[in-house]
């Protein structure tokens, strides 16, 4: 008797089957994940440098505003390789 998971596995598989990534795209994921871990990184220290100095000059709507910031930025970041990796995998749909 097969679980409830199992056949909700085997039902999604027959709706969207599971899509095969050639060793070339899982290469090219891998690089857009480092850029973003890179760029992210990037700009955390950039933000994190700002924060630390409007911290200390007792400046705490540039704190909240730098903080927003770096959420917009880590989402914009996040929304971009997420586009990107789809864009690989629906090139493997089509082929």
């Amino acid at each position: 008797m097969k679980s409830s998971f199992e056949l909700a596995m085997e039902r999604l598989n027959k709706t969207a089957p599971e899509i095969k990534l050639t060793s070339a795209q899982k290469k090219q994921i891998a690089e857009l994940e480092s850029r973003f871990k890179a760029k992210l990184a990037e700009r955390e220290l950039a933000l994190k440098d700002e924060l630390n100095s409007a911290s200390a000059a007792g400046d705490f709507e540039k704190v909240e505003l730098l903080q927003k910031q770096l959420v917009v930025e880590r989402n914009t970041l996040r929304a971009g390789l997420e586009e990107k990796k789809e864009q690989i995998h629906q090139s493997s749909v089509q082929k």
